[in-house]
């Protein structure tokens, strides 16, 4: 297989989800998720919900696309918790209704909390299902109900309140949402509204949501009782251009017709469909910004003639390491010499490999210094990095992975400037 990039298919992460199976942990993603990913022309790398693994993200890169989906209750911690509207006997019948639910996951918040920041920070195309869109609320600095059912159904007049969660039914179940103008739901489900309205049917298996919705997002959906059922955020939609954040709370994957793979609607694959285009465009984006150009290949009499000079700057090296004088007549050396009087307008790269080799030595004593400077700084930087928290080195680096990207990208563009400049 070729390893050109261009013809390397773009990768989704996806997060496991962990269950019990003969007495062991084993990690699932549904394959509904996995099937949609692979028909729109992208690759799902499944990555484990196991210890340590949100510290190695960055050994799953590149990252083109993250899908976040089903999962446990995500730690309230991470937000703002309010349980001041329910009693100590609700909070008990809440995880004693919701089990599977209820039971916390850290692990598993920690490397999709990390995910979803991540993709906020390099614009990386990001779609919630369920959990995910929560997750990314919460990560956007909203919060949660901690149960819909004690704290918003419950309080809505008979004909508003939602069975947002069916356990005895899981995808035949089905709630009622409307959905709001000019947003990318509407434009995927428009042809199935009826005339004058905005209602569709949706498949849900959830007892929390989103109570505060983080200030980025727009919503999408709403259910009868006023819960958000999707949101995304309109400064980072345009999936022709690799920009797609959004969380739909219903299962849009799941909404087909009993004993069938047909649909309830034909917009309910768009979300994904529209996803992976946003990934393909931010892969042919990523790797505009990251091609280097490919090593000019010499034939054999070239290649000798290459040895040859950079053996005899090598000598031009040692020989000034070694402090002997600068007028030595050795015979190898004479290659060099041509090379430099033949050659007066070094390129950028032939300067600095020149420097870094010691056949430049007008800046040699400067050169010196700076790497004395550079090994106190990186001195002093281990010890204050000693002392930080495993939390505070993952900021940390996430941040200097930020800087570097923004510097890529920049340079890249400064660099086509001269280019263009010196063409005209």
């Amino acid at each position: 297989m070729s390893s050109d990039l261009s013809v390397i298919l773009p990768r989704v992460l996806i997060v496991s989800r962990r269950s019990v199976r003969k007495n062991k942990f084993v990690d699932f993603v549904g394959e509904y998720h996995l099937d949609l990913i692979v028909g729109y022309g992208a690759v799902p790398v499944i990555v484990p919900r196991v210890s340590g693994v949100h510290m190695l993200l960055n050994s799953f890169e590149p990252i083109h696309g993250v899908l976040l989906c089903e999962g446990e209750d995500i730690d309230p911690s991470w937000y703002e918790q309010d349980t001041s509207g329910l009693s100590q006997e609700e909070l008990e019948e809440i995880r004693r209704l919701h089990a599977s639910d209820t039971s916390i996951d850290r692990e598993k918040d920690s490397i999709e909390l990390s995910l979803a920041k991540l993709c906020l920070e390099r614009n990386i195309p990001y779609m919630g299902i369920c959990r995910g869109s929560q997750v990314l609320n919460v990560a956007c600095g909203g919060t949660l109900y901690q149960d819909i059912g004690k704290e918003l159904s419950n309080k809505c007049p008979e004909n508003q309140r939602v069975m947002h969660i069916n356990y005895d039914d899981y995808d035949g179940h089905r709630h009622e949402v409307k959905v709001v103008e000019n947003t990318p739901l509407h434009h995927w489900f428009k042809d199935s509204l009826e005339e004058g309205k905005m209602n569709i049917w949706v498949n849900s298996y959830h007892h929390q949501g989103v109570k505060r919705l983080a200030q980025r997002f727009v919503p999408m959906a709403f259910a009868p009782d006023g819960l958000i059922e999707g949101f995304y955020d309109p400064d980072a939609y345009n999936p022709e251009e690799g920009k797609f954040i959004m969380g739909l709370q219903f299962h849009p994957e799941r909404m087909r017709k009993p004993d069938s793979e047909e649909f309830d609607y034909p917009g309910c694959p768009f979300a994904y469909q529209e996803f992976v285009k946003a990934v393909v465009a931010y892969q042919k984006k990523l790797n505009t910004l990251t091609s280097v150009q490919k090593p000019l290949k010499l034939n054999k009499e070239m290649e000798n003639k290459r040895k040859i000079i950079v053996r005899s700057f090598s000598l031009a090296k040692n020989l000034y390491n070694a402090g002997r004088g600068m007028n030595s007549k050795e015979p190898e050396l004479e290659a060099g010499a041509e090379f430099l009087e033949s050659n007066t307008a070094l390129s950028v790269q032939q300067e600095n490999r020149l420097k870094q080799m010691g056949a430049t030595v007008r800046n040699a004593g400067s050169y010196v210094e700076r790497l004395k400077l550079n090994e106190e700084r990186e001195k002093m930087a281990r010890n204050v990095m000693g002392k930080m928290s495993v939390e505070q080195l993952s900021e940390l680096l996430s941040f200097y992975h930020t800087m570097g990207q923004i510097c890529s990208e920049v340079m890249e563009r400064k660099i086509h400037g001269l280019v263009n400049d010196f063409s005209s």
